[in-house]
């Protein structure tokens, strides 16, 4: 299944894409959120898809991120062998993990706006993961399939300036407003049968700057669940970023960050395009 969430920011409705149509949910469902997950909500989703009367959505309604604000979006750096080497970094010897504001999260084809101040904002294309069942100490990752209810494209929005030379840890680089673009829909975990099978790319203005595959992850997505339930629990509608590929505007030589006006288009197999204009905030 495709879960989808339509309408005005903040007051979004569940839906689905059923034959490339969305399809409005709200009916039978609150949101696309904790309880949601949690109560085997997908279970029930599938049951009302297969009796096949969901209303369309109207075309002109604003795609919204495919999960309600998430509790946490934990996000992995350095997970891409290419990515650490043209920081001039090793791969770290255990996953580097940070946070992002949930507030960050937007719909898959919102503005970003540019902090203010701001010189270095860049762009990250990143396969997400959103949990389904709480995890709590995983025993294995070979366990951690049956806490992950599906996959989404996020664009990990970075400020540099902010993350790196302003002091302390990174959250304060990653979690302006809008700086987390994610969908346009949630594709279920029993469509993607291999997550490390994926390919990835990231266009800014038309160029070809982000091009990688999953397989290349340092470590993949059930470890990452795994590893990340070792320390915090995750909940059903969290949010996990697993890294990006080679190509960020901070590694180019010479770097090249985002200014108004640009134009980033993502897109990762099976999970669909992303696209946003980038404008100077207020």
């Amino acid at each position: 299944m495709k879960l989808v969430r339509f309408g005005p920011h903040g007051r979004e409705s569940p839906g689905l894409v059923v034959d490339g149509v969305r399809r409005d949910a709200s009916g039978a469902f609150r949101d696309w959120d904790r309880e949601f997950f949690e109560t085997n909500g997908l279970e029930r989703l599938a049951e009302l898809v297969a009796l096949g009367e969901l209303p369309a959505v109207p075309e002109q309604e604003r795609w919204g991120a495919p999960v309600a604000r998430p509790g946490k979006v934990v996000c992995v750096g350095l997970n891409y062998v290419d990515h650490a080497r043209e920081l001039g970094n090793e791969l770290p010897a255990e996953p580097p993990l940070f946070l992002k504001a949930p507030n960050a999260v937007v719909g898959p084809y919102d503005t970003v706006r540019i902090p203010r101040g701001s010189t270095k904002t860049d762009y990250e294309v990143e396969l997400a993961v959103v949990i389904g069942r709480p995890a709590r100490y995983l025993a294995s990752p070979a366990g951690a399939r049956a806490h992950i209810a599906g996959y989404t494209i996020s664009n990990d929005v970075s400020e540099r300036a902010f993350q790196l030379e302003r002091g302390g840890q990174w959250t304060k680089g990653k979690s302006c407003d809008t700086f987390n673009p994610l969908g346009p829909f949630l594709r279920t975990a029993d469509e993607i049968p291999d997550p490390q099978a994926l390919a990835l790319s990231l266009d800014v203005n038309g160029e070809r700057r982000q091009t990688g595959t999953t397989r290349d992850m340092a470590c993949g997505v059930e470890r990452l669940v795994w590893y990340i339930s070792q320390f915090m629990a995750l909940e059903g509608g969290d949010v996990v970023s697993t890294g990006t590929p080679a190509g960020v505007g901070m590694g180019r030589k010479p770097a090249a960050f985002l200014v108004p006006g640009d134009v980033c288009d993502l897109e990762i197999t099976g999970l669909g395009r992303q696209r946003q204009v980038f404008e100077r905030g207020t």
